[in-house]
């Protein structure tokens, strides 16, 4: 498998822009994850983020707030993720693990790290430790050979923004907007300025989530992002299962179709 930065680095050499797909593991179940992370693996998507459920989720939208409740009606445990992930991770792009300190810390974080490495993960993006104090995560990760990819929001100041930096590796995660995830009808001006200064700042690949849900919405990002993050859009389309409207197959068929679509549209920002 190739590495985070192995992924980024060929995709600016084809001059597009990288698309991760966003689900929560669990959600409806673990076979169901597996099976979506096959099918966004054939859809041309470059890495695949997932997330680990938890009750106090730190600024996602009621989207993804509702998907982590419905993986943890399953009663869901952290291991069991590891060992459905380990079953898959051979065969999918690089998987990032979108994961709370609270849960590291709950069981060790050399544990959750070398279980996760285990696994099959690629990285982490840990949103409620702040940046600038990941210091000892940051050397706990790296000296397994993998990344942790830091959140930078365009409120944060510039000056702490320096100090985040120092602690990230694999790809920049830009928030598109101030506030918790969701989808939403454009790109902010904000964001594109924040993305200029960014890139005389750091080498790092910048990828953008929060509010990203439509093929649209890539364009403004053409020569300024390296990757495009989608999250609620893609697992609001879970929700037809929880319903009971709509099969699982009919569900992996629309989060294919859509995952397409926005790997497209990523391909399409160098011509």
């Amino acid at each position: 498998m190739p590495s985070i930065p192995d992924v980024f680095s060929a995709v600016r050499s084809q001059g597009r822009m990288a698309f991760l797909p966003f689900l929560t593991a669990g959600d409806p179940d673990l076979a169901a994850t597996q099976r979506l992370i096959g099918e966004l693996a054939c859809r041309g998507v470059d890495l695949i983020e997932v997330g680990f459920p938890y009750s106090d989720p730190i600024a996602d939208g009621p989207v993804i707030q509702a998907s982590y409740t419905r993986a943890l009606g399953q009663r869901l445990k952290v291991p069991q993720i590891f060992e459905a992930i380990g079953k898959v991770s051979s065969q999918s792009p690089p998987l990032v693990a979108m994961v709370s300190y609270a849960l590291m810390y709950r069981r060790g974080a050399d544990w959750f790290v070398d279980q996760a490495q285990q696994a099959g993960f690629a990285g982490f993006i840990v949103p409620d430790l702040p940046g600038d104090e990941a210091g000892a995560l940051f050397e706990l990760v790296r000296s397994r050979g993998l990344e942790l990819i830091q959140l930078v929001a365009p409120t944060t100041p510039r000056a702490r923004v320096k100090s985040i930096l120092a602690h990230c590796s694999g790809f920049v995660y830009c928030i598109a907007v101030a506030g918790t995830t969701g989808e939403r009808d454009r790109v902010a001006t904000t964001l594109l300025e924040q993305l200029r200064w960014l890139r005389q700042e750091t080498d790092l690949p910048l990828a953008v989530g929060f509010g990203i849900s439509r093929p649209e919405h890539v364009l403004p990002l053409r020569g300024l992002a390296d990757g495009v993050i989608v999250g609620s859009a893609l697992v609001r389309r879970l929700e037809a299962l929880a319903d009971g409207s709509k099969s699982l197959d009919e569900v992996l068929n629309d989060v294919g179709t859509f995952a397409a679509e926005m790997a497209a549209a990523c391909r399409a920002s160098s011509t």
